[in-house]
Parts: structure tokens; C-alpha cells; sequence
């Protein structure tokens, strides 16, 4: 039985969605954000050495890493589906939008959160104009320009097909979910690009989405 150790309000959302698209058993475990870093429980370094979610374990096999446990859910229980045929360019741009959840579209996402941070958190009266300012400056030289980038040819992409591997819904759609919906709650994502708006309201008036939601709780990134 698959077990997925869940951490409210994050990446671990889309394993739970996963696995009711796919239509499998599995355990929730859950873990609770510590509401002053939030950050995730020192409990879950009992289950993986960083202790971070998302993570599953499966008998024996402990899989860290959202991409990897998408690909080692769908080699061992998938049966092909969710995935494109091998040798078609939708098998190609399906393992494109697989890794770029995570290794591009997340990174600017994750500064902008960062900086936003430090210029909205309290700190003596004397640091605050200099910190908002380095703040600033990071945001407009580096981080802004590469989430318009970014967004643009997200955006520009969908305007080729439905869903971000081809005409057909397949995993890619559910990695990309999580840096499409941060984008939506924190970056400026809004009906300036109504392709990628019309693909959240797609991903989320789907049953196992909805479903996934009901066994996994409270997940803020779910508005579109």
C-alpha cells in the first residue's frame, strides 16, 4: 500500500491527485506546517533525511521528489496511462513539462516569496529602508522579469494545445499544476493570460482533483 506523507499546503497535494486520477489505494499521513517558519515537522525526517514533503513509501521503497514519485507511480501502477506513447513528440514534451515544474518554473517563484518576505517582515527601524531596498532591486533586475518570461511562454505554449503535453490530460498537467497555481496566488497570474487561467479552471473542476482535495484537506493554492 502506497503511503503518502502529506504536508498541508504543498507540492505533496498533486501525489494525492495522482493517485486518484490513476484510481489506486494509498494511506494519508499527515503533517502540519509549524505556524511561525512554515516549515515542515521535524517528524518527517523519520520517513526521508531532508524532511521535506512530498515523500511516499511503498513496502520497502521510500521516493522523495515530485517528479520521481510521479514516474515511479506510473512505471509500477499506471499501465500507461497518464503518459504519452514512446516516440511521440507528446511523450517528448510530456518529460519537458515533467522536469520544468521544478527546475525552472518553481526558482523565481520561490525568490519572489523570499523577497517578499524580507521586505514585509518586522525588523528594526533603521534596517527596513535598506532591506526593502535590496529587495527591491533583486525583484526588479532578476525575479520579475524572469516570472514574465516564464509565464509568457507558459502561456504561449497552451496556445498551441489543451494541455501542456499534447490534446490529451496526462501527469505533466498534474506537475505543472503546483507552479501554475503559486503563480495565481502570488505572482501576478490573472486573466492577462487566459490560457493558463482557463487551465486551472479545467484542472480544477476535475472529480479526482475535488477528491483529492476532500481526503487531503485544507490546500490554499486551490482558486483560480
Amino acid at each position: 500500500m502506497i503511503v503518502v506523507h502529506h504536508l498541508n499546503n504543498s507540492r505533496s497535494q498533486r501525489v494525492l491527485w495522482l493517485l486518484e486520477e490513476l484510481g489506486l489505494p494509498y494511506e494519508i499521513q499527515k503533517y502540519e506546517r509549524d505556524p511561525q517558519t512554515m516549515l515542515a515537522p521535524p517528524s518527517l525526517l523519520k520517513v526521508h533525511p531532508l524532511g521535506k514533503s512530498p515523500v511516499i513509501t511503498d513496502g520497502g521503497v521510500t521516493v522523495a521528489e515530485s517528479g520521481a514519485i510521479i514516474e515511479y507511480i506510473l512505471e509500477t501502477y499506471g499501465h500507461g496511462r497518464l503518459v504519452p506513447a514512446v516516440g511521440t513528440p507528446e511523450r517528448l514534451r510530456w518529460r519537458y513539462w515533467l522536469h520544468f515544474a521544478e527546475g525552472s518554473a518553481m526558482s523565481p517563484l520561490l525568490l519572489k516569496l523570499i523577497f517578499d518576505k524580507i521586505a514585509t517582515s518586522p525588523m528594526p527601524f533603521f534596517v527596513k529602508p535598506i532591506a526593502r531596498g535590496i529587495s527591491n532591486k533583486v525583484q526588479t533586475m532578476m525575479v520579475s522579469p524572469n516570472l514574465k518570461r516564464q509565464l509568457d511562454f507558459m502561456e504561449a505554449e497552451l496556445g498551441k494545445s489543451e494541455w501542456f503535453a499534447g490534446s490529451e490530460f496526462s501527469a505533466a498537467d498534474i506537475q505543472m499544476s503546483f507552479p501554475v497555481e503559486a503563480a495565481a496566488q502570488r505572482a501576478g497570474l490573472d486573466a492577462t493570460r487566459p490560457k493558463l487561467m482557463a487551465f486551472l479552471k479545467r484542472i480544477h473542476a476535475r472529480d479526482a482533483y475535488q477528491k483529492a482535495l476532500e481526503r487531503g484537506g485544507p490546500y490554499s493554492f486551490a482558486n483560480d
